[in-house]
């Protein structure tokens, strides 16, 4: 079925503006309450549970009312986190045996916006099928339930403390943060209160930057998708690296001793030839279709299985639970590490850098610098209708021309974005004003076909 509200990572909009409005977010908890109801085959369970967190933005707390009502209007019970990263209310939806858990997030995207993010009781991304049950079941109106039927709400005071420990707990005990410094930039999102604690409480020298959230400056000019705050912050400070979250907490990027931009790809090998090196390494590694053509070589250099999933973490792990791997993840810095989390979690990857370097007795510059990423260059156009790439004559000539041109020493890839009307053109070669060219070349042809 055609979905109308999901996207590759749950729902996201402009705030006010359909769906992401008061009276939706009703609708949404309402039903995804009913369905948890319908499927509640444990007896013992009077009331099914769901942990609801959020990032900082202040449509936050309008949307998680909303849910809240919906919920309980279903006969599910309500656990309140307030603001926590993302991967936080995967941990706490396990801990808390709850049946799901909603983060109201938009993650890196710009503050007017918000949505939310699904995760089952086993604190993973749902499957497209219980997307699909959800807008079905948005088409029916709310009946609440009777009044003694009705969920409760209850705030979860100790959230912080359990995702702190939970997090140091995936740092092995035997080594340490001592020595080092280490800048911090969280976005001014979820991650403020406790990414610097974490790091802080195992040794290092931690300096913070965009740790102050005001419910309208998440994402501005801060985090993993403006690089340029935590490179000048590293420099300034002299620190051994940064590290950068978004948002929500679920993606990171770090910058070396140099001011260099360490990105999703290149931490995925660091963390790999650690685990190989330690003969720790469980089968291969996934990648998306986004990665680096020469951290794919890399791979192979290594001597380490190498497969590439579709965009998006979602379909990382489910490529990962098929093969029976456990490390995985995307160049934007969504990085999987299964034998810690089961989702993507921005500070415990960058513990498993950290720790990796500790093993390998490495700066990240020095883990890195052998891997220089091929030129990508990434055009975003902007389209009002659908387009079929596959069947656009004008756009597949252009293709083709351009991956002769390549010869099999670069990539074209094409692909609608999951959360916005955009048609996202990536070339990839070794030489970057001709990728340049190329990509422009392309876009231009899409921008026609839009």
């Amino acid at each position: 079925m055609t979905r109308h509200y999901f996207g590759t990572d749950g729902i996201r909009g402009v705030v006010g503006q359909d769906p992401i409005t008061p009276d939706f977010f009703i609708r949404l908890g309402f039903a995804i309450g009913s369905i948890l109801v319908k499927n509640n085959r444990d007896e013992k369970i009077k009331h099914p549970s769901v942990v609801i967190g959020k990032d900082t933005r202040v449509s936050g707390y309008m949307l998680e009312s909303a849910l809240e009502s919906g919920f309980i209007a279903a006969g599910v019970d309500v656990y309140l986190t307030g603001p926590m990263p993302t991967p936080a209310i995967a941990y706490l939806t396990k801990a808390l045996r709850s049946q799901a858990g909603i983060v109201i997030s938009a993650s890196h995207n710009p503050f007017p916006d918000n949505g939310i993010k699904i995760f089952s009781e086993a604190g993973e991304k749902l499957p497209d099928s219980f997307e699909a049950e959800v807008e079905l079941a948005l088409n029916e109106s709310i009946k609440t339930v009777l009044p003694h039927e009705l969920g409760k709400a209850k705030r979860v005071d100790d959230a912080e403390g359990r995702y702190v420990e939970f997090c140091k707990s995936t740092f092995p005990e035997k080594l340490n943060l001592r020595g080092l410094k280490i800048v911090l930039d969280c976005a001014h999102g979820a991650t403020y209160h406790v990414a610097p604690k974490i790091f802080s409480e195992l040794g290092a020298e931690v300096i913070a930057v965009g740790n102050e959230p005001n419910g309208f400056n998440i994402n501005l000019d801060v985090g993993s998708t403006h690089p340029k705050t935590i490179k000048e912050a590293t420099l300034k400070h002299k620190a051994d690296l940064g590290i950068a979250f978004d948002g929500d907490g679920d993606r990171v990027v770090m910058i070396d001793h140099l001011g260099h931009i360490v990105d999703g790809d290149q931490l995925l090998l660091v963390i790999a030839k650690a685990l190989k090196a330690k003969n720790q390494l469980k089968g291969g590694v996934v990648g998306t279709l986004m990665t680096n053509m020469a951290i794919e070589k890399a791979f192979q250099d290594l001597g380490v299985e190498f497969m590439r999933a579709h965009v998006g973490d979602r379909y990382v792990l489910e490529a990962l639970l098929e093969k029976g791997w456990s490390i995985g993840g995307e160049n934007s810095g969504h990085i999987l590490t299964l034998d810690q989390h089961s989702t993507g979690d921005a500070i415990i990857a960058s513990l498993q850098v950290l720790k990796s370097l500790r093993l390998l007795n490495q700066s990240l510059h020095d883990a890195t610098k052998d891997s220089p990423l091929y030129p990508q260059v990434l055009i975003n156009v902007e389209t009002h209708k659908k387009i079929d790439l596959e069947k656009n004559k004008s756009i597949q000539d252009a293709v083709r021309s351009v991956e002769e041109k390549l010869n099999n020493k670069g990539r074209v890839l094409l692909r609608p974005s999951g959360t916005e009307p955009k048609i996202r053109v990536m070339v990839e070669g070794q030489d970057l004003e001709e990728v340049k060219s190329y990509a422009n070349l392309i876009a231009e042809k899409v921008k026609e076909a839009a």
